[in-house]
């Protein structure tokens, strides 16, 4: 089960509502993706995720470093795809902008 928070902005004023998402049919079961790509079109952000096998992706970055020609295109799977409102995007983009800046390093103290 997934749990959040909605923030909506009425004006001038923030109200945040605690968010609990239930799973339906296999949704619970975690996808590994290795892959992201957004694209937009008609007020609408599609965020495909995928997987690509790791043995490929070597393959090509070994071919690439010893100047070899490496595929036009490469095949995985497509494991999501979600499309998202503009402002459900900006969202997401502030969520992983949160989780990142978690995830540094403390600074150390100057003194």
């Amino acid at each position: 089960m997934a749990e959040g928070s909605l923030s909506k902005q009425n004006g001038d004023k923030r109200i945040a509502v605690n968010v609990r998402l239930k799973t339906a049919g296999q949704a619970d079961q975690p996808l590994l993706v290795n892959y992201t790509h957004i694209g937009l079109a008609e007020g609408l952000a599609y965020v495909d995720f995928g997987f690509l096998e790791p043995a490929l992706l070597g393959a090509v970055v070994k071919r690439a470093k010893q100047g070899e020609a490496v595929p036009k295109q490469l095949e995985g799977i497509r494991a999501a795809r979600v499309a998202l409102p503009l402002d459900s995007l900006i969202r997401l983009y502030q969520q992983l902008q949160q989780v990142l800046v978690g995830l540094q390093p403390p600074k150390p103290k100057q003194s």
